[in-house]
């Protein structure tokens, strides 16, 4: 007994320490972090805009039911008005409302497309059950009719009239008419190795940004365009499965190795009335090129495709005739090194013309390119890479993009006139150094933006462009900032390391709040290393914290983004690393 007791005064001396610690609010641990919420940033959305942009939806906690209402807000006026009430969205026999995970509207808002009980397919929850809610009368029903079981469709879209919707189950395309209930199978070959409407691994990981849509609505809703996989030539890698069950399981997954056989993809367009697919007509051994984008080119005639070789140094630009499958190339980007696809190509001039990025002259800048690709004439110029094209307004000739001719780590909006003239005017202000992003309305009269800097979590507002005049803030994070302020922390610094040539690779340091120059400290050297990832971001980040808690325990912490990766800092940068990984990026 009194060896015991012993025992317990000492496991006493022990755990009065622990407390101490924990009372000290200033002081982080991995529990506080990640087994809490205490430091979760608040959340806005999903939000659409609405017809030309006057005014959009979200979703907001109903305080009356366990759910969420979805919610119009005015853009210029702010008036609010519920669309749908959390109780609307309990399907009949439940008494509980559908978890809104994603929503669409129809073209004239009449209906809604609910996505709800997703499941992970790789990376994302693309595979789920897909609802459709008239608002007149407030009907509910289920997509996919009895045959489809529960978390199986994927990437619903209404037609362009909004009278169907087409999606993908099971490697296969479907057809529903939301006036009969008619489901009409568009592809019927869809298996393990055949498929239809989406991707497999290497498509989703390496070419599509995980997101794995792969079908399109023709713009007057009469044809479909999708892409087929023929994976049957794809070797299974094995994967063990020890997680979920006493025993371990061996799953197999189709994986090309380097040099082994890839998937053959090809492009089709079906009619909606159903029948057989239109193939399009491309020469070359599809195992060893990439479609890697693909989308209907100003109307229903002609798809645009871009497609890589499978050294990804070549992307041919290819416009496919609908009806009779030909398809010719208009335009070719090569590089020593690698080729970028495209995202937000946007068709001007009734299709005469088409919006492009290139590196062509060592900087990532907007051209605009005629449909027979003859004629390439710059929008954007200068010494900067233009990061993301948000929109094209065709109207009032403008282009909007981020940029940061500066500060690689930021992000900040910018324009340019669409005709070449002029320098690009910066819209973000002056004032908020840090990261900005935004959704831009289709009338570009509004933008809902987000911003952030390194350890200042995000605040949501609603501007008026040009000027970004602040409308409304929407999201503030005001609880969360004042939980950081308690917080012990030193000081964060960001700056460039000076290399041989003019090279700087741009760096931070965050250090302890008693630092002394004096001392030797352990260094956390965080690292990416790779060409699709930065490290050091002026943003809001799921790292700071982790972080903070080290330089809290003694160590500095240090991130520097090495040549190749994604920064905004030209051509030669990036592609630095072409044949050099493990000597230029270390």
């Amino acid at each position: 007994m009194i060896r015991l007791a012993y025992a317990f005064i000492g496991l006493l001396t022990l755990v009065a320490p622990v407390r101490a610690q924990r009372a000290d609010s200033s002081l982080l641990s991995v529990q506080r972090i990640y087994g809490t919420r205490e430091f979760r940033s608040q959340s806005f959305g999903p939000a659409r805009w609405l017809g030309d942009g006057s005014s959009y939806t979200t979703l907001e906690d109903s305080e009356a039911e366990k759910g969420q209402n979805l919610v119009r807000y005015d853009s210029e006026r702010g008036e609010r008005e519920v669309l749908i009430a959390a109780r609307q969205f309990i399907p009949q026999g439940d008494s509980v409302p559908l978890q809104v995970e994603e929503y669409a509207w129809s073209p004239d808002a009449r209906m809604l497309l609910i996505f709800t009980n997703t499941q992970p397919v790789w990376r994302l929850n693309t595979r789920g059950d897909y609802w459709v809610l008239e608002r007149a009368t407030g009907r509910l029903r289920r997509l996919g009719g009895s045959e489809a079981k529960p978390s199986t469709l994927m990437f619903a879209k209404f037609s362009p009239d909004g009278r169907k919707v087409a999606y993908v189950r099971e490697n296969n395309l479907y057809l529903e008419d939301l006036g009969s209930g008619s489901i009409t199978p568009l592809t019927t070959d869809g298996s393990r190795v055949i498929i239809n409407g989406t991707f497999d691994w290497v498509y989703e990981e390496e070419l599509m940004n995980y997101y794995a849509d792969g079908w399109r609505w023709s713009p007057d809703g009469q044809s479909i365009a999708y892409w087929q996989l023929n994976a049957d030539q794809v070797r299974d890698f094995s994967l063990i499965n020890n997680t979920d069950s006493l025993y371990s399981r061996v799953i197999p997954v189709q994986y090309p190795k380097a040099g082994e056989a890839n998937s053959a993809a090809r492009v089709g367009i079906v009619s909606v009335a159903g029948g057989p697919t239109r193939w399009l007509e491309i020469e070359g051994d599809p195992r060893n090129h990439y479609i890697a984008r693909m989308d209907w080119a100003a109307g229903s005639n002609e798809v645009m495709l871009q497609r890589l070789n499978r050294l990804q140094n070549t992307n041919e630009i290819m416009l496919g005739d609908a009806r009779t499958g030909k398809a010719r190339t208009v335009l070719t980007e090569r590089d020593s090194t690698w080729v970028d696809v495209v995202d937000n190509v946007t068709w001007l001039n009734g299709g005469k013309n088409f919006t492009w990025l290139s590196e062509r002259d060592g900087w990532s800048h907007v051209y605009l390119v005629s449909r027979d690709g003859k004629s390439t004439k710059p929008v954007t110029r200068g010494a900067f890479d233009v990061v993301k094209v948000l929109g094209t307004d065709e109207r009032g000739g403008w282009v909007y993009y981020l940029a940061s001719p500066d500060q690689p780590s930021q992000r900040y909006l910018y324009r340019s006139r669409l005709d070449g003239r002029g320098s690009p005017e910066r819209l973000s202000p002056r004032a908020d150094s840090g990261t900005h992003a935004y959704d831009i309305a289709p009338n570009f009269r509004y933008a809902l933006e987000t911003y952030s800097r390194y350890g200042q979590p995000p605040v949501v507002r609603l501007v008026r462009l040009p000027g970004h005049e602040i409308l409304r803030t929407l999201i503030d994070n005001a609880g969360l900032r004042g939980r950081l302020a308690t917080l012990r922390k030193g000081s964060v610094e960001f700056f460039s390391i000076p290399l041989e040539g003019g090279i700087k690779l741009p760096a931070f340091l965050m250090k302890p709040a008693d630092f002394d120059s004096t001392r030797k400290y352990p260094l956390l050297l965080h690292v990416y290393g790779g060409p699709g990832n930065s490290t050091v971001n002026d943003a809001w980040g799921s790292y700071y914290l982790w972080h903070l808690l080290l330089t809290q325990q003694g160590y500095v912490v240090a991130s520097v983004d090495n040549r190749g990766t994604p920064a905004p800092l030209g051509r030669a940068w990036r592609k630095s690393v072409y044949g050099q990984l493990g000597v230029l990026e270390t």
